[in-house]
Formats: C-alpha cells, structure tokens, sequence
C-alpha cells in the first residue's frame, strides 16, 4: 500500500491561544509537495504535528509509512561524526573487526557487508565528499545540512518531512538537494521559499490566514494560478463595492421621496383636506412600508459588505507588493567602487583575496557569486571598511548602505519611525509616514520597536528607511537578503529593489532572486579564488 499522511479536522493553537492551524483536512500521497506561506502562518508547526512532534488540539493525523525528518545540526558533540549522525557507528566497528579477521562467527552473520557502499551512495546524492568518520564540528553549516539530508536518504524513509532544506546552502549544496527531490519517487513534504527547489514539486500546499488550499502542479503553475484568482477577487472586490454604492444610492432617494410624502401629507392634515383617521391610516402604512424597505436594503448593503471585506482579505493575501521609489540620479560613468590588486585575509601568510580588483561604474547590478568560503563576506567586509587590504587600493564612495543578514543599521531598541527620521534627518513627519506606508508600515506599524519585526519585517524595514528616504544611496551592497525570509517578504524585497535605480552588489546563491532584481553582471570568486567577472 503506498504511503500516506491524512489530517482529519486538526486544530492547533499556540500557548497563547492563538487559533494557528483551524479544522484542516488534508491527505498527502506519493508525491512531492510544497509548503509555502508568510512566516509565522504555520508551515513549521504542520510538519511538527505530521512528525508527531506535537499533538493536535482537535482532529487527528494518520500516518501510513515511515518518516524521514530533516534535522539540522545545531550542536553536537565533539566527538559525533558522520557515521553516528548516520547511526552506524557499530555496525561500521564491526565491519572494520572482520576485515582484521577479529570479528566472531555469529558477529559476521550479522554484518552488513553493503553498508559502506550504501552511505558513499547517499553521500554522493547531496554532493557531500566525506568520510564516515569526519567529525560533525569541522563541517561547516551548508556542510552539515547535507549531512542530515545524506542521513536521511540513508534511513530510506517513505515520506521527507523537510523545513528549509536549502537554508545556508551555497550555490552546489542548493543544486545537490534540488536533483535529491527531483528524482525523489516517494512522498515528500517540504517547507522552503527556495522558488527553484518548489519548481520540482508535483503540488503547492498553500497555508494561509483562511486556511489551506492545494495546486496541482509545481511553483510557476501556482503562481499563474495566483494571478488569475487575484485578478477575479479584484472583479469580486470592484462588483461588491458597485453594489454598495448602487443599495447606498437608492435609499438616499427613497428617504429623499419618502421625505416629500411626509412633507405633503403634513401640508393636508393642516389644511383639514383630509380626515384625521384617514390621515393617519395612511401615514402609518407608509411607515410600515417604509420600515420594510429599510430593513431590506440594510440587509442586501450588509450582504454587499460582507463580499467587500471578503474579496479585500483575499486581495491582502494575494496582492503582489509594488513601492516606488525617489530616484538616486546616478550616472552612468560616475564610478562607485574601485578596488585595485588588493590582498585581503585574517591571517597575515593565508589571504583569502590575492591581487584583486574591481570596479563598479553607473547603476550596474552584480552578483558575487561562489561556494561557501571563497571570499564572498571577505569582499564586502573589504568594501564596507571591517577589513583592510594588505595591499593595493580600495574606494567607495561615501553615499553607500549596507545590508546584512541582520540589518544592523537599525537599533534594535527604537521603532521603525525612528529610525527612518534618524537615518533620514531631512525628511519631515508626512514624507517619513508616506515613505514606510510604501513598505506596508501603515499607521501604528511604523511604531512597532525593530527588536520585535520578524526577519521579512526587518528587512523591509531596513528598505524602507534607506530607500525611501528624500535620497537614496547611489551603492547599496545586500549579504544574503533573502536567508529565513518566506517568499511574500522575498518578493517584497524583490519589488524595491527593481524599483532603485542605484547600483547594487549582492552576495546570494539565490538564481531566482538575482534574476528578479534584474542583476547585469556577475562576479565568480570560485573554489580557487580566481576571481571573473562576466556580463549577463
């Protein structure tokens, strides 16, 4: 029977008691699925409730087959090796015992003489050229997830639960796990925002505020989906509105003519034309009838409303974001960067760039591309001043901001207003709230501190206060930008960044994003340190 996972009614909420997860059902089968929603919706919770890590508040999971769960390597022991991550680490003692000839006979009944090929095979699947007994500390983090991926194949489970496979992975690591799910024949459930990965999947679960929706199909079909659902809530939006507007328009004239009625009738019963008994027979069928009519029409706007609200909450979720931004008017010859035969490292006889040079002239848009320890940080920490060069030259000019990983040019302790008005000290209350509610800061938002913004919040918020500033800087330098962001905020980021008309140089081994950000060039440090640069 092939393996599957069927979710049964299940809620969840948080300590808190926040409603997270609300009476889903939902069955996975032999296929490959991808998870994806705004941080903080529930992606990673699913899986801890698939896994059995948590336990359901209502409803159930029922589970057919064995699990394989990715886990990352946080801390381990000083003396864990790949073999124990593996979990072999005696069945390998005792094939090293017969090979000695010391094993015994019921010893050799029992060992598994397939074994080593077996972990150089699932090794090789995610690109990782190690030993059994290479120590789990001396690997570094992209390292060590291919590890716990090889560990995984390795257990040769029915199912892959995987949050994030990808995260801290360079540019082969991310390529190894992407052909590892692509030739995948069992089930696999994966959490990412690693666009390319989700283009291998066979479906798209979608989580969000009003629950869960599946796409058949890989990430670009249920983008194409995406786009016609938002085009037909905007239809939805506008004929709900229409209709609001339409019952609004008809009860102003039937008051307006009920309010004549009235005026006239008062005018008779002054005059005594008419009966008293008579008089008032008639206004108080007027006001019945009148009555009926309101509650009629305040139950169609209701309705009306209602849809509105709907089709708007719908739209939130799937609208693309869109900023504009104050143009930077730089040049196209004016040079922004100039790095000439410069020698950089941490340790005096081991430079990590030897004798390099660069240049960065109008607004170019290039990547810095390469494995993990080639010299990527290096390049920026020579360009933003933390290192100095051995030798040769290097210049920048002075309008130029930098991106890290943790925005650190925002105090954590102060709000997101504030920042905005220290950084851009010439702006004025309306142009600093103008600029923040391009980047979705509206209102009470922008006063939230920077140590409580999630990590897409964060970077937003670091956009918002460089970019949407009087004056943009002319360099803006990103280091891994879209690292633990989920696809909404990567998009988002995308979305200013084609709107800067600056230059940029970006560190990321993320294709899909440089290709979005519209990159020109691309600088390969490559594995020997050899720097090129081409064209795109």
């Amino acid at each position: 029977m092939p393996a599957s996972i069927a979710l049964s009614h299940l809620s969840w909420s948080t300590p808190e008691g926040r409603n997270l997860l609300s009476d889903l059902d939902l069955t996975f089968g032999p296929e490959r699925t991808g998870l994806v929603g705004r941080n903080g919706v529930g992606k990673t919770t699913l899986l801890r409730l698939v896994s059995g890590e948590l336990h359901p508040h209502a409803g159930s999971v029922a589970v057919n087959g064995r699990l394989g769960v990715l886990r990352q390597i946080v801390q381990v022991h000083p003396d864990a090796t790949i073999a124990s991550l593996f979990g072999v680490v005696d069945a390998l003692a005792l094939l090293h015992r017969a090979e000695a000839g010391h094993a015994t006979v019921d010893e050799l009944a029992d060992a598994d003489w397939a074994l080593e090929a077996r972990m150089d095979s699932a090794l090789a699947r995610v690109g990782l050229d190690a030993q059994p007994d290479t120590l789990l500390s001396s690997l570094s983090g992209g390292q060590g997830t291919r590890a716990a991926l090889a560990a995984l194949v390795f257990a040769e489970p029915d199912v892959l639960l995987l949050d994030e496979p990808t995260n801290n992975l360079d540019r082969e690591g991310r390529a190894a796990v992407i052909d590892l799910l692509a030739g995948w024949r069992g089930g696999a459930i994966v959490v990412s925002h690693d666009r390319e990965l989700l283009d291998t999947m066979d479906a798209i679960l979608e989580l969000t505020s009003l629950g869960a929706t599946r796409y058949g199909g890989n990430w670009s079909a249920y983008r194409e989906r995406k786009a016609l659902e938002l085009a037909a809530t905007r239809r939805d939006l506008a004929d709900a509105e229409k209709r609001v507007a339409e019952i609004d328009r008809k009860a102003q004239e039937t008051d307006e003519k009920k309010a004549r009625k009235d005026g006239v009738a008062k005018r008779k019963r002054a005059k005594g034309d008419m009966p008293r008994i008579l008089m008032n027979g008639l206004k108080a069928r007027s006001e019945e009838t009148g009555g009926r009519n309101a509650r009629l029409a305040e139950r169609r706007r209701a309705q009306a409303v209602d849809e509105a609200a709907s089709a708007r909450e719908r739209i939130e979720i799937l609208q693309p974001f869109s900023v504009l931004l104050p143009p930077t008017n730089l040049p196209a010859g004016r040079t922004v960067l100039a790095i000439e035969d410069a020698s950089v490292g941490y340790e005096p006889e081991r430079p990590i760039l030897r004798d390099f040079s660069l240049s960065v002239v109008g607004p170019e848009r290039i990547a810095v591309v390469g494995p993990n320890g080639s010299g990527k940080t290096t390049l920026l920490a020579l360009v933003t001043g933390q290192l100095q060069s051995w030798s040769g030259s290097v210049w920048v000019t002075s309008d130029v901001a930098l991106f890290d990983q943790r925005v650190s040019l925002l105090h954590p302790s102060v709000s997101i207003r504030d920042n905005f008005r220290r950084i851009n000290p010439d702006a004025d209350e309306n142009a600093c709230r103008s600029a923040l509610a391009r980047f979705m800061f509206r209102a009470d938002s922008a006063l939230q501190l920077v140590s409580t913004l999630s990590g897409g919040q964060l970077l937003r918020a670091g956009l918002a206060c460089v970019l949407g500033g009087p004056r943009p800087p002319s360099l803006l330098i990103l280091d891994e930008p879209t690292n633990h962001l989920d696809i909404d905020s990567i998009e988002t980021v995308e979305a200013g960044l084609r709107a800067y008309d600056g230059a940029l140089l970006v560190v990321s081994h993320d294709e899909t994003f440089l290709e979005a950000i519209g990159v020109t060039r691309r600088l390969d440090l490559g594995s020997n340190q050899a720097a090129s640069l081409r064209s795109v």
